[in-house]
């Protein structure tokens, strides 16, 4: 595919000898005399480099470059070699400054070895989130229940079968999803993780399939939505019960026949994205039930993959509580082990929040520990204040309470006891996890 140029030069013939000149060198320019002709030609277009003049009929580039920099590089053009403009410039993002009158070997040149640059920077973003994602994505432990996880990962990876990924809050669903995705073939593309809790409704399509230049208000430019970020790779949606039904007949259109339209849109754009989709909810259940759309539960359940919690493979704990201090900045340096008695506590301990309590309980008590090369019970934080057999909860006020301060402070102390896990929260007051964020968000809670 040719590089997209845009040029932004007042001088009518010069502009026009430049779109002509890079076309021949294979790119595929398009000029503009004015700041406001660019501005309107970017809001419906991408582009992969800017050249521009500094003095513009409306603007001086050097006021736009901030803005023009953040989404792609931009090559200065001046009649006069000021080096004060070079270095004002140079600082605010530019990646390259030409003198006129301009040499076109000079301009091809500059305008390759900054696509080239660009191409570079990406390439090396790509591979280091590739490389922490790898790093990230290691399943942890020998028990025969992760060794059944492992061997349907190894089984099904391979191809592009759409998968469901069912298991509690924080036992690692994302986990598996990056797993399976890093030993398929779309490893080299880009994994883009949905949380399908925490988008907000109205928003949410949009996100997910971009729109067009004034589809809504606000829409004040065309936005690729995260099915055309995740091109050529794997789109997982996790917590996919909690997606509006009108979403959901969307969700279908797009794994039956790989299309979709950007809202607003009025033609159809390739899907070219493998779905894994995750769930802390019975959907089968659910779509009996109608509260999830049966016909999307059979195409996403192509094969259903289920995570175990913690309390179901305690073997684990301990080869998670090592890794877990490995990487830790603060324990690397000092080499911290746990006590026989705290690691026999931690493995007897039921884990309502699965292997992201752990985690949490073991950096607490890393931090509080301190110097101190063994973190012993006394720095487990569970026992006292996680413990699941605590009992119930009292409330109580200094006054006469409103429906409203009663419901807030029963809120927090479900979260509380649960470790800010929104699903073991959920399950405790009878309703979905999506109501307990908006809960939280109206009451102005820290999660």
């Amino acid at each position: 595919m040719k590089s997209s140029v845009l040029i932004l030069e007042d001088d009518k013939l010069l502009n026009r000898f430049m779109v002509e000149q890079l076309s021949r060198m294979g790119f595929a320019p398009h000029g503009v005399q004015t700041w406001a002709a660019a501005e309107a030609y970017l809001q419906s277009h991408e582009v992969k480099l800017i050249v521009t003049d500094v003095q513009l009929p409306d603007a001086n580039a050097l006021d736009l470059l901030p803005r023009l920099c953040a989404d792609q590089p931009v090559i200065m053009l001046t009649a006069y070699a000021s080096v004060r403009d070079a270095v004002q410039a140079m600082k605010s993002g530019a990646a390259e400054y030409l003198v006129k009158p301009i040499n076109m070997e000079e301009l091809e040149l500059m305008v390759t070895r900054t696509l080239d640059t660009a191409a570079l920077r990406q390439d090396y973003q790509f591979c280091k989130r590739s490389l922490e994602a790898r790093n990230d994505a290691a399943m942890i432990g020998g028990s025969r229940a992760l060794l059944e996880v492992g061997n349907l990962i190894e089984a099904v990876a391979p191809t592009d079968m759409t998968v469901l990924i069912q298991g509690e809050s924080g036992v690692g669903k994302e986990l598996v999803a990056r797993s399976i995705h890093l030993n398929s073939a779309r490893a080299e593309r880009n994994f883009v993780a949905v949380d399908c809790c925490t988008l907000q409704e109205k928003l949410f399509e949009s996100e997910l399939f971009g729109h067009e230049r004034g589809a809504f208000t606000g829409a004040v430019k065309q936005k690729k939505g995260l099915i055309e970020g995740a091109e050529g790779g794997t789109l997982f949606l996790d917590e996919i019960g909690e997606v509006e039904f009108s979403v959901q007949a969307k969700l279908l259109r797009v794994l039956e026949t790989g299309r979709f339209r950007r809202v607003g849109g009025t033609r159809d754009l390739q899907a070219n994205v493998r779905v894994v989709a995750a769930t802390n909810r019975d959907l089968e259940e659910m779509a009996r039930a109608e509260a999830f759309r049966q016909d999307l539960f059979y195409r996403l359940a192509g094969l259903i993959l289920d995570v175990p919690p913690l309390r179901q493979r305690r073997e684990d704990i301990p080869d998670l509580v090592r890794h877990f201090i490995r990487n830790h900045d603060f324990s690397r340096r000092i080499n911290k082990t746990v006590t026989a008695e705290a690691m026999r506590r931690l493995t007897a301990y039921d884990w309502p929040g699965n292997i992201r309590e752990l985690k949490n309980v073991i950096e607490r008590a890393i931090i509080l520990s301190r110097e101190r090369r063994e973190i012993s019970v006394d720095y487990l934080a569970f026992g006292k204040s996680q413990s699941p057999s605590s009992g119930g909860l009292t409330l109580s006020f200094d006054h006469e309470p409103t429906l409203e301060e009663i419901e807030r402070e029963y809120l927090r102390m479900v979260m509380e006891k649960h470790a800010g896990h929104r699903s073991s929260a959920a399950r405790t007051l009878g309703i979905s996890e999506r109501s307990v964020y908006r809960l939280i968000g109206r009451y102005g809670l820290k999660q």
